[in-house]
């Protein structure tokens, strides 16, 4: 239902302008309203703009969203001289005050402030709208960042403010562990069948089959991240029948329908490096097993590269076009080490440096290093009597400088929250332009507490919120979110 709101212009309109009129209604969550505008000239329009007033006493930054008139048009809410605004990011069960601008080629800007009021949330889950603020970010600190992006097995992405408050959720998705964000909508791909959904900020969702090419799809595990020229997705596939269990990744774009771009799959390639090198390939690739558990993967455009966390072996970098091994880097104490044709392939870490042991959430960080959450877990799933490596009684975010000529990589820094946090599998960390932090420990307190923790460019705590969880559901992966900076254009 359209709900007339009072509109409170403070710029000016047009001389002999008629005036703008305004409705609003609510979207799928208290989070999400659609604002219609009509009743004046909008086909001089160029863009719409809008920036929501925090609540008194908090630190984060306001949302603010700028939309072009191609991106509003593109999603069929630009027609007839009629414009209509998703607004999402608002508190709920709150009289939100947002302040819209739209932008008009050849005459003044339309300035007004629209009075939104949102019914409360009723979380099903009980537990993003009810964190313990163990640290609340007081006024005046230093982050880089406002909002936080967690990655659910509870349902839809969420969107967190770093005051604790829930920003965004919509219905319709019940798991949202494999995801990215990309324009305005959630890419996210499904855990039980080879689909995916595009989950707009608006709340829209529609669905795409993933084609089947030399390879059969499963579902989608671990995460998503961006590409060279799409996303990179972790799939599993099935080979000859046989399950390929956490040992692919694809480059997909998705328009109307998922396109494959590329796919690198982990076992022909290390098994075909390998045997080319004179090892037995099958007694470290075993398909049909757990033996890779590929978590993360990214593009480096440094050198046209992807580069490859397996949770039970190590990072691994590969030639984007050929797929050819540039470098191992991994504990050489585990079973992996034992093949000559891998060693010969292993980088040399400084002395005093972490090994990656267990990790997840490979970044590029804003100053050129290999950034990871280095969970501590040795390996849990090679064959019998084989060496699984060092496992640590604490985590940390490590960050590397490779130099792929010396084969050799140095342990730039570390944050291991002085050693007290242990968070053996998910979890994650990015880091801001600015150098802050954000540090997810997924399954902290032994496995039954999630913690999302900000830190500024000094590694001091800015804020930490604290959730309960079984194993990784409540926030496997959590990043940084630009709501307060969010333009689309098309």
């Amino acid at each position: 239902m359209r709900v007339a709101i009072l509109l409170i212009p403070f710029g000016l309109f047009g001389c002999g302008e008629p005036a703008l009129t305004v409705t609003y209604e609510p979207g799928p969550s208290p989070f999400i309203s659609l604002v219609h505008l009509g009743g004046t000239d909008l086909g001089s329009v160029t863009a719409v703009q809008y920036t929501i007033t925090p609540k008194p006493g908090s630190v984060s930054n306001p949302v603010h969203v700028e939309y072009s008139i191609a991106a509003l048009q593109a999603r069929g809410d630009a027609f007839d001289g009629t414009l209509t605004v998703p607004v999402y990011g608002l508190y709920a069960g709150y009289q939100n005050l947002v302040l819209m601008e739209v932008t008009r080629q050849g005459k003044d800007p339309l300035q007004f402030e629209v009075d939104i009021t949102t019914d409360p949330y009723v979380d099903p889950t009980e537990i993003y709208s009810q964190p313990d603020i163990l640290v609340k970010r007081s006024s005046g600190s230093s982050l880089g960042f406002s909002f936080i992006y967690v990655k659910s097995s509870l349902g839809s992405p969420v969107i967190l403010d770093t005051d604790g408050e829930i920003r965004w959720v919509a219905p319709g998705i019940t798991n949202s562990f494999s995801s990215a964000f990309v324009g305005d909508s959630f890419i996210i791909g499904d855990n039980t069948q080879p689909v995916v959904y595009r989950m707009g900020l608006d709340g829209n969702v529609s669905l795409m089959s993933v084609p089947t090419s030399d390879y059969d799809y499963v579902d989608f595990n671990h995460d998503i991240d961006y590409g060279k020229a799409g996303l990179l997705a972790e799939p599993d596939a099935m080979t000859d029948g046989v399950e390929d269990i956490e040992s692919n990744v694809i480059e997909m774009r998705d328009m109307n329908a998922v396109t494959i771009l590329n796919h690198w799959d982990l076992a022909a390639i290390i098994s075909n490096y390998m045997t080319s090198q004179g090892d037995d390939a099958a007694a470290f690739v075993r398909p049909g097993t757990d033996w890779f558990h590929l978590n993360s993967a990214i593009y480096d455009p440094s050198d046209d590269s992807i580069i490859v966390s397996s949770r039970e072996n190590f990072v691994i970098k590969l030639d984007y076009s050929t797929g050819a091994i540039k470098w191992i880097l991994g504990d050489p104490t585990k079973y992996w080490y034992t093949f000559p044709s891998l060693r010969a392939k292993a980088l040399t870490l400084a002395p005093g440096g972490l090994y990656p042991v267990g990790q997840h959430a490979l970044s590029i960080t804003p100053d050129g290093l290999l950034m990871l959450f280095n969970d501590g877990l040795g390996s849990t799933n090679q064959p019998a009597g084989e060496p699984a490596g060092q496992t640590r009684t604490y985590s940390a975010v490590s960050a590397y400088s490779i130099d792929p000529q010396s084969m050799t990589a140095q342990n730039v820094w570390n944050y291991d929250a002085g050693q007290t946090i242990y968070s053996p599998i998910c979890s994650s960390a990015y880091q801001s332009s600015d150098g802050s932090l954000l540090v997810d420990y997924a399954v902290a307190d032994d496995e039954t507490e999630a913690l999302l923790v900000g830190l500024d460019a000094n590694q001091n705590k800015v804020f930490e919120f604290q959730y309960p969880t079984v194993g990784c559901v409540t926030s496997w992966n959590a990043r940084p979110f630009p709501l307060d900076n969010l333009q689309i254009t098309q």
